[in-house]
Protein backbone atom coordinates (compact mmCIF):
# COMPACT_ATOMS: atom_id res chain seq x y z
CA UNK A 1 0.00 0.00 0.00
CA UNK A 2 1.36 3.43 -0.97
CA UNK A 3 1.12 6.10 1.71
CA UNK A 4 0.29 9.56 0.37
CA UNK A 5 2.69 12.32 1.37
CA UNK A 6 0.89 15.01 -0.58
CA UNK A 7 -2.75 15.88 -0.01
CA UNK A 8 -3.10 19.23 -1.81
CA UNK A 9 -2.59 19.34 -5.57
CA UNK A 10 -2.46 22.48 -7.67
CA UNK A 11 -4.63 21.99 -10.74
CA UNK A 12 -4.43 24.07 -13.91
CA UNK A 13 -6.56 24.43 -17.04
CA UNK A 14 -4.93 25.40 -20.33
CA UNK A 15 -6.37 26.25 -23.73
CA UNK A 16 -3.50 24.20 -25.22
CA UNK A 17 -2.75 21.62 -22.54
CA UNK A 18 -0.30 19.61 -24.67
CA UNK A 19 1.78 22.73 -25.37
CA UNK A 20 1.65 23.56 -21.65
CA UNK A 21 2.92 20.10 -20.72
CA UNK A 22 5.79 20.42 -23.19
CA UNK A 23 6.64 23.91 -21.89
CA UNK A 24 6.52 22.90 -18.22
CA UNK A 25 8.88 20.02 -18.98
CA UNK A 26 11.37 22.05 -21.04
CA UNK A 27 11.34 25.30 -19.09
CA UNK A 28 10.75 24.26 -15.49
CA UNK A 29 11.88 20.63 -15.33
CA UNK A 30 8.57 18.89 -14.67
CA UNK A 31 8.33 15.21 -15.61
CA UNK A 32 5.29 13.88 -17.39
CA UNK A 33 3.16 11.29 -15.63
CA UNK A 34 -0.19 10.07 -16.88
CA UNK A 35 -1.82 11.99 -19.73
CA UNK A 36 -5.40 11.01 -20.60
CA UNK A 37 -6.71 12.43 -23.86
CA UNK A 38 -10.02 12.28 -25.63
CA UNK A 39 -10.37 11.27 -29.30
CA UNK A 40 -10.17 14.96 -30.30
CA UNK A 41 -6.85 15.48 -28.46
CA UNK A 42 -8.41 17.23 -25.48
CA UNK A 43 -6.44 16.52 -22.33
CA UNK A 44 -8.98 15.30 -19.79
CA UNK A 45 -6.40 14.77 -17.06
CA UNK A 46 -2.60 14.98 -16.86
CA UNK A 47 -0.13 14.65 -14.03
CA UNK A 48 3.31 16.23 -13.88
CA UNK A 49 5.93 15.57 -11.22
CA UNK A 50 8.52 17.94 -9.82
CA UNK A 51 10.97 16.73 -7.19
CA UNK A 52 8.56 14.32 -5.52
CA UNK A 53 5.42 16.47 -5.78
CA UNK A 54 2.63 16.45 -8.33
CA UNK A 55 0.46 18.96 -10.14
CA UNK A 56 -2.49 18.13 -12.35
CA UNK A 57 -3.80 19.83 -15.46
CA UNK A 58 -6.21 19.52 -18.31
CA UNK A 59 -7.68 21.33 -21.28
CA UNK A 60 -10.18 24.10 -20.76
CA UNK A 61 -13.74 23.03 -21.55
CA UNK A 62 -17.19 24.54 -21.14
CA UNK A 63 -17.60 22.68 -17.86
CA UNK A 64 -13.98 23.32 -16.77
CA UNK A 65 -12.87 26.83 -17.73
CA UNK A 66 -9.46 28.25 -16.96
CA UNK A 67 -9.27 29.58 -13.43
CA UNK A 68 -6.13 31.60 -13.85
CA UNK A 69 -3.91 33.11 -14.01
CA UNK A 70 -2.65 31.63 -10.75
CA UNK A 71 0.64 31.86 -8.88
CA UNK A 72 2.49 28.78 -7.63
CA UNK A 73 5.69 28.64 -5.56
CA UNK A 74 8.12 25.73 -6.07
CA UNK A 75 11.14 24.99 -3.88
CA UNK A 76 14.35 24.36 -5.87
CA UNK A 77 17.90 23.67 -4.73
CA UNK A 78 19.64 25.82 -7.35
CA UNK A 79 17.49 28.76 -8.43
CA UNK A 80 20.29 30.19 -10.60
CA UNK A 81 20.51 27.06 -12.76
CA UNK A 82 16.71 26.73 -12.79
CA UNK A 83 16.38 30.37 -13.90
CA UNK A 84 18.90 29.82 -16.71
CA UNK A 85 17.02 26.71 -17.90
CA UNK A 86 13.69 28.54 -17.91
CA UNK A 87 15.11 31.53 -19.80
CA UNK A 88 16.80 29.26 -22.37
CA UNK A 89 13.47 27.48 -22.96
CA UNK A 90 11.76 30.80 -23.66
CA UNK A 91 10.01 31.40 -20.34
CA UNK A 92 9.10 35.02 -19.71
CA UNK A 93 11.03 36.03 -16.60
CA UNK A 94 8.82 38.45 -14.67
CA UNK A 95 11.07 38.82 -11.61
CA UNK A 96 14.82 38.40 -11.89
CA UNK A 97 16.83 36.44 -9.32
CA UNK A 98 16.82 38.15 -5.95
CA UNK A 99 18.05 37.37 -2.45
CA UNK A 100 15.19 37.96 -0.02
CA UNK A 101 15.71 39.26 3.53
CA UNK A 102 14.07 36.06 4.86
CA UNK A 103 16.85 33.95 3.34
CA UNK A 104 15.39 32.79 0.04
CA UNK A 105 16.98 33.20 -3.39
CA UNK A 106 14.25 33.18 -6.00
CA UNK A 107 12.85 34.38 -9.31
CA UNK A 108 9.50 34.53 -11.08
CA UNK A 109 8.38 33.43 -14.54
CA UNK A 110 5.17 33.25 -16.54
CA UNK A 111 4.06 30.21 -18.52
CA UNK A 112 2.55 30.22 -22.01
CA UNK A 113 -0.94 31.09 -20.78
CA UNK A 114 -0.10 33.66 -18.12
CA UNK A 115 0.20 31.62 -14.93
CA UNK A 116 2.97 32.89 -12.68
CA UNK A 117 5.55 30.55 -11.20
CA UNK A 118 8.00 31.45 -8.45
CA UNK A 119 11.02 29.23 -7.86
CA UNK A 120 13.26 29.64 -4.83
CA UNK A 121 15.07 28.15 -1.90
CA UNK A 122 12.57 29.06 0.84
CA UNK A 123 11.23 25.82 2.26
CA UNK A 124 8.69 26.15 5.09
CA UNK A 125 9.49 22.58 6.23
CA UNK A 126 13.11 23.56 6.86
CA UNK A 127 12.20 26.50 9.12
Amino acid sequence: MTVATQSIFSTFRYDDALAAIDFLERAFGFRRGAVHQGPDGTVHHAELRFDGEWIMLGSTRDDAPAGGPVTTYVVVEDPDAHHDRARAAGAEIVRELVDQDYGSREYGARDLEGNRWSFGTYDPYAQ
